[in-house]
């Protein structure tokens, strides 16, 4: 650790002038914080001396708590109220955790899903906010208590939902949120800067509980995220639980039958293996289940690294996709920075070396370097610049944000990998006649069909005033600024009524729409075509029926009986063909209806205009 800081005359802060901020790697298995001293970014440590803080809260009973080591200590003993690995329950509801069999008792509330504990049901939010104080505690111990605030990092690929619960446990914690930034992001900066790298390099993440690689381009202080990819529920945890489901198989124990007590235990051993066989050819997974019942089971790291090969397989998907987004080839990657406990393992960095022909970075520590990145941006956004100590993050949006239009259909506003902060806007107008207010459906996803994306939150615009259809002009703009967090505000132009929502949704993506969303977006992409096509021909006809019947009913006098009944033929079978399947049959009843009108859409222009000029004198139009 530096002792002295030296400066040009001039440019040294006084003590009391230089604010103290911290980064906080908020993760599934550990946490930590993390601060600028002397200049130098480095690892807060307990009283211990111990740098890693387990992501572990034991509720005692109403009123207290223990966190970090002494309660991962209980978490086989006293499984219902020690709760680990909560950053995959963040944004998340029942439906999405009660299929993973983990041992708690989840409660199904209202938006995110709860667990249950002596000290009542709790969401994940608080149970992060216990944490996080413990690592605001250990800052203001070892700092002072004056500090400006945190920069908290997430995982690339959290949705807004994601993003906004772990603000929220920042606040429940005391905190100050400067700047949620992505992990891998963090990790460029703590790369870059320490090393002076520049040119493309990919950050692959894997962490307890969550995946995520990015591409970045660094290039003189600027670290620009090209693309990212990743699995919000993919991490250190899935291969636990494929040793335990590996070894109640050889033992012949139904999982499914076990107590949560001895699923934890179980767990806990599987973890403790994992880890040894990073170091060891073979390790022993064992664990008492009850008196007398012991499963223990020979594990090699062969036997370990074949059970692994479709999670890691999924992960090197990701990061084919995330190349492919960035339009770039694996020979075009300089270095690939590994970050998460998870990335020890030797097949990790393996399989990342294979893809990417170069043998992966591991030269920092992967537990720390994410937290050291975000102590350097904590520093720097509390005022703490010192010379030629200036860089410029341009991070992206992981998904797609649109609107929902007539037919079912997604108009995107601010596609996926866009820069941010970034602001697009976009026009739209009235369907009907006389329409004064108008719903506005936010979406997150890469889909073309509204039932295939992700709904955000609904707001109206009302008090729009009455127009012919498409007269009016409704100017929607999606504003996303630095923490990946959405605004969306909507205007009528001609009398400047607004209305204006911050996406706040009461829970995130599930497991499976996070991870195939992608991957959908590009394997259906025929058929959402043939969908949106269809769904567009099928607006297109209900618009027309819509106008020919209003103008019938205004000015069927201009037609005679046989004009008459050829229009309402065509529209009787356009009417029909709003519901049918085939784009080539709407198109056809659209066009004939539209060509049956044109005499009577003439005649109706002759008497608008006729009745417009009448009485007027010839010198009042000049």
């Amino acid at each position: 650790m530096a002792l002295l800081q030296i400066s040009e005359p001039g440019d040294s802060p006084a003590p009391h002038e230089r604010k103290l901020a911290v980064g906080i790697d908020l993760g599934t298995t550990h946490s930590l914080v993390a601060a600028v001293r002397s200049s130098v970014p480095e690892i807060l440590k307990d009283a211990d001396g111990r740098a890693l803080l387990p992501s572990v809260v034991r509720y005692l009973d109403r009123d207290a708590r223990v966190v970090g080591h002494e309660a991962a200590q209980a978490q086989a003993t006293d499984p219902s109220n020690t709760v680990v690995s909560v950053k995959r329950f963040m944004g998340r509801t029942f439906d999405d955790v009660k299929a993973e069999g983990l041992p708690y008792e989840f409660v199904d509330a209202p938006g995110m899903v709860r667990l249950r504990t002596v000290r009542g049901d709790l969401s994940p939010i608080e149970v992060s906010a216990h944490i996080l104080q413990a690592l605001r505690e250990r800052a203001e111990s070892t700092l002072g208590d004056d500090l400006v605030g945190a920069v908290i990092t997430v995982p690339a690929y959290f949705d807004d939902a994601q993003r906004q619960a772990t603000r929220d446990a920042a606040r429940l914690a005391g905190l100050n949120v400067l700047r949620l930034l992505n992990e891998p992001t963090a990790a460029a900066i703590a790369y870059g800067l320490d090393h002076a790298s520049e040119g493309v390099y990919a950050v692959y993440d894997l962490g307890g509980g969550t995946f995520d690689v990015s591409i970045l381009r660094l290039t003189q202080g600027v670290f620009e995220v090209i693309a990212t990819g990743g699995d919000t529920a993919l991490g250190g945890d899935d291969f636990d639980t494929l040793i335990v489901q590996a070894v109640c198989a050889t033992a012949g124990v139904a999982l499914d039958t076990l107590s949560r007590e001895h699923h934890r235990a179980l767990r806990v051993a599987a973890r403790v293996a994992r880890e040894a066989l990073s170091d060891s050819d073979s390790a022993v997974v064992e664990a008492q289940l009850g008196e007398g019942m012991v499963v223990s089971a020979a594990l090699s790291r062969a036997d370990f690294e074949r059970l692994a090969q479709p999670l890691l397989e999924k992960t090197l998907d990701r990061a084919r996709q995330t190349l492919r987004d960035a339009g770039l080839k694996p020979a075009d990657v300089k270095g690939v920075v590994m970050v998460g406990g998870a990335t020890r393992m030797p097949i990790v960095q393996r399989v990342v070396g294979d893809l990417f022909g170069t043998p992966p970075l591991t030269d920092l520590n992967p537990d720390e370097v994410v937290a050291l990145g975000a102590a350097l941006q904590a520093n720097l956004l509390a005022g703490n610049r010192a010379p030629g100590e200036d860089w410029l993050l341009l991070d992206v949006t992981p998904l797609s944000l649109g609107l929902e239009t007539m037919g079912g259909l997604v108009e995107r506003v601010i596609p996926r990998n866009s820069t941010i902060p970034v602001a697009r806007a976009q026009e739209f107008t009235t369907f009907k006649d006389g329409q004064s207010a108008m719903s506005i459906h936010v979406l997150q996803g890469e889909r073309d069909l509204v039932s295939a994306c992700r709904s955000l939150a609904r707001f109206e615009l009302r008090d729009i005033p009455p127009m012919v259809a498409g007269a009016a002009r409704i100017r929607v703009t999606f504003q996303v600024d630095a923490d990946g967090l959405l605004n969306v505000t909507a205007r009528e132009e001609s009398t400047g009524v607004e209305a204006a929502v911050t996406v706040k949704p009461s829970y995130g993506l599930s497991d499976d729409e996070v991870a195939t969303m992608l991957a959908d977006s590009v394997s259906q992409a025929d058929s959402d075509a043939v969908a949106r096509m269809l769904r567009e021909q099928q607006v297109e006809a209900r618009q027309l029926v819509e106008s020919v019947g209003a103008a019938l009913a205004k000015d069927a006098d201009l037609l005679d009986a046989d004009e008459r009944q050829a229009i309402d033929a065509a529209l009787a079978t356009a009417t029909a063909a709003q519901t049918a399947e085939d784009a080539d049959v709407v198109r056809a009843a659209v066009k004939a209806l539209s060509d049956s009108t044109e005499l009577f859409a003439e005649r109706r222009m002759d008497r608008s205009i006729r009745s417009a000029l009448a009485g007027r004198k010839l010198d009042e139009l000049a």
